[in-house]
């Protein structure tokens, strides 16, 4: 048995964060893209006017940033799409696969820069002197780029935005690079002009190494990593908190955006009803679900931990049995009322359910008539068990139907166990 009740449309809570999240990613964003674009034309106007590469690759990685922060916006806008047929799960990975764009983005951008500065430095003897208006500029990057990471950081740790984290962070590495570049500047203006080049290099290598860093997480995302290990014990412990549940095993997890999908086998007293079971199970899954963490669950109910053991495969199906049981009761005159059957490791116990009668005297000499360890062997069976219903004082048990089964009852209060 298994629970997933994933319908297409997204849960309350988790669609008010999801919207939350959205409304913050395109806010943050606009402020980074306007600010960005400002910054951009200051460095490259200025970088060329006063013959510092440092400061026009420092614009160019702009630039990047700018592209990258129109990759945010879209994957914002498809990633919180609903749920469909043909994307049961919704659209988080549209994150995941923005992130993995950036990450390329970065690691090309830092690439080109870094072979404009080493073509820079082969040439030591025609760079030109660094005009002081440079580090003006530097310096105004570096302000703008700190300020905007903290701001970032903060909105994108506030909605739990793996994205946003990693945009807020690419803006902390911008102005870790505008730190370089100002002193690369500083250098150049105290007449050491070939560290200019060496700071754009330096750039570069930032650049393109957070670029992997962030491929490389959005590439182990969309190869299904799962949770860490605490977040996966504060699952199970969620499970085993559910009342009914005796153990978990098989417990699975595996990322999609911010989300992750768990997959799990819980263990359950072998002997109770499917609806029992299933009770148990959609009241572990909601446990799961109230764990901000997690998009959707999958719970499997277990009578036995099938991770060390089954039931054998050659069991007689339920069909079999039924057929196997009615012809041995009718030969003597009698008929169950219902046959349980459990598959275990074990193997199969039958358990048959007798109606209850006022007088059962006579009933019980016909059932005893009944070679019911035949019954067993031909079945290859564990054992038989057979129960009597109880009725109450004076109202008479509803006959059994055409089926074999009686029809519900609520004066039933007991069954006893007549013969094992």
């Amino acid at each position: 048995m298994a629970i997933n009740k994933r319908s297409y449309r997204i849960p309350v809570t988790l669609a008010a964060q999801s919207s939350e999240k959205h409304q913050v990613a395109r806010k943050t964003t606009v402020v980074s893209i306007v600010l960005n674009l400002v910054l951009m034309t200051l460095q490259i106007v200025i970088g060329v006017f006063a013959h510092s590469q440092a400061l026009v690759a420092d614009g160019v990685h702009s630039l990047a940033d700018l592209i990258s922060d129109f990759v945010v916006l879209f994957a914002n806008r498809h990633s919180g799409a609903e749920p469909d047929a043909d994307h049961n799960y919704g659209h988080s990975r549209y994150e995941t696969v923005a992130s993995l764009f950036l990450g390329a983005l970065l690691i090309a951008v830092g690439v080109g820069m870094l072979w404009r500065a080493g073509t820079r430095i082969a040439d030591l003897q025609h760079i030109p002197a660094v005009h002081i208006s440079a580090l003006a500029v530097a310096a105004l990057v570096l302000i703008c780029k700190e300020s905007l990471f903290h701001y970032m950081l903060r909105e994108a740790q506030r909605v739990r935005s793996a994205m946003l984290i990693a945009n807020a962070w690419h803006a902390r590495s911008d102005a870790a690079s505008s730190l370089v570049v100002a002193l690369g500047i500083i250098a150049s203006l105290a007449g050491v002009r070939w560290l200019d080049p060496i700071a754009a290099a330096i750039v570069g290598f930032m650049v393109a190494r957070m670029g992997w860093m962030f491929g490389w997480d959005a590439l182990q995302d969309l190869s299904d990593r799962a949770l860490d290990e605490s977040a996966a014990a504060d699952l199970r412990a969620l499970l085993l908190a559910t009342p009914g549940v005796r153990d978990v095993h098989e417990l699975r997890t595996r990322k999609t955006g911010d989300l992750a999908l768990v997959d799990a086998h819980i263990l359950v007293d072998p002997f109770i009803s499917v609806s029992e079971g299933h009770y148990i199970a959609e009241t572990a899954r909601l446990k799961v679900l109230s764990d901000s963490r997690v998009l959707d669950a999958l719970i499997h109910v277990d009578p036995e931990n099938d991770a060390l053991a089954r039931p054998p495969v050659n069991l007689p199906s339920r069909e079999t049995v039924l057929a196997a049981v009615e012809n041995a009761l009718a030969q003597h005159g009698v008929r169950a009322v219902s046959v349980n059957l459990h598959y275990l490791s074990r193997g199969l116990d039958i358990e048959l359910v007798m109606p209850a009668r006022d007088d059962a005297s006579a009933d019980d000499v016909d059932l005893a008539r009944a070679d019911l360890d035949a019954l067993q062997r031909q079945l290859g069976a564990r054992k038989i068990s057979v129960v009597r219903q109880i009725a109450s004082a004076g109202i008479p048990f509803p006959p059994a139907d055409s089926a074999g089964s009686a029809t519900e009852a609520p004066d039933v209060k007991a069954a006893v166990a007549y013969r094992t």
